[in-house]
C-alpha cells in the first residue's frame, strides 16, 4: 500500500526527533491517547493524524529477562502475536509494559 507523502513524511521527522532525544539520552516520549490531547487548550482546533512507529530501537539495548508465566497466558500472547502486527512475544510484552507504565500514576 502507497501512502500519501505527508504520513511518509510525518513518519520520517518523528524517527530524527527520536534519534536526537536518544542520542541526547532524554527518556522517548510514548504516545499519548487523542483524546487526552484533544482536552488541552493548546491543541484546539487542530487537525489530527496518526501515525505508527516504533520507539522500541530507541530506548536502548535490550537485555534477556527470565519471567515466569502459567502455559495458558503464553499461548494467548502467542496466539495475539501471530494475529496482530508485533515481531515477537517479547515485542509485545514491551509494549503492554510501557503503555501500561505510561498510564500509571508517576510517583
Amino acid at each position: 500500500m502507497r501512502y500519501p507523502i505527508a504520513y511518509e513524511l510525518a513518519i520520517e521527522v518523528a524517527h530524527i526527533q527520536l534519534e536526537e532525544i536518544a542520542a541526547q539520552g532524554l527518556p522517548i516520549p510514548l504516545p499519548s491517547r487523542i483524546e487526552e490531547l484533544k482536552k488541552r487548550p493548546e491543541y484546539a482546533n487542530w487537525g489530527w493524524g496518526i501515525i505508527e512507529i516504533d520507539v522500541t530501537p530507541y530506548l536502548g539495548k535490550t537485555e534477556k529477562v527470565n519471567v515466569t508465566l502459567p502455559g495458558t497466558v503464553i499461548r494467548k500472547i502467542d496466539e495475539y502475536v501471530a494475529l496482530h502486527s508485533f515481531k515477537s512475544r517479547s515485542a509485545f510484552l514491551a509494549s503492554v509494559a510501557m503503555e501500561k507504565l505510561q498510564h500509571s500514576p508517576r510517583r
